[in-house]
């Protein structure tokens, strides 16, 4: 799984609401328009971001200098729409608050042009994210959106994770939801072989 966070890791997916691409952030380019999502009431209410563009920049270097922990850049059909998150759940501080498999991989994310929230992108948007990973990387998916969040919660469910209980983080009371490995048919052969 450490291959799936080695930059640049590309994520490059068909959904039926269009071409869904995840690329790396790169400060230069995506710090103020990541900053301006931050600074939504919507966003904000949740990931606690607001303020400063100097509080963004601080966030988005933390997450790159962090060795289990990737940000990126969302876009759908090339149109910038969000941030996400992906990262090494078992190296996380998220790790003592479950109990974590070391390849689980933890996600965050957020919606952060408005339009588009609350149409069910976010649980497309997953589905087609995590198929892909759980294709490539035999791995668990575990978040940890914040309980009040009822759309995001919805999303994730949604999107094949299972909620599994409540969660007192510092800075949030958290629904944990993981995605467990897709189980396969298994054929049982009634012939002699």
């Amino acid at each position: 799984m450490t291959e799936l966070l080695a930059a640049p890791a590309w994520w490059d997916l068909s959904t039926v609401a269009g071409r869904f691409t995840l690329c790396p952030v790169k400060t230069d380019r995506d710090l103020l328009l990541i900053h301006r999502w931050m600074n939504d009431p919507d966003v904000a209410r949740y990931w606690d971001l607001p303020g400063p563009i100097e509080r963004t920049a601080a966030h988005l270097a933390e997450q790159r200098a962090f060795t289990h922990s990737e940000p990126y850049l969302a876009r759908l059909s090339g149109r910038p729409i969000g941030y996400w998150e992906l990262y090494r759940a078992a190296e996380d501080r998220l790790a003592g608050y479950y109990p974590a498999q070391g390849d689980d991989l933890g996600v965050h994310l957020l919606i952060g042009e408005s339009s588009l929230r609350g149409v069910g992108l976010g649980a497309t948007l997953l589905t087609a994210l995590c198929d892909a990973i759980q294709r490539e990387s035999r791995c668990r998916i575990v978040a940890e959106p914040d309980e009040r969040n009822v759309a995001s919660v919805r999303a994730f469910l949604a999107a094949g994770f299972r909620a599994t209980g409540t969660i007192q983080l510092p800075e949030k009371r958290a629904t944990l939801v993981i995605r467990d490995l897709p189980t396969r048919d298994v054929q049982i052969r009634t012939d002699p072989a």
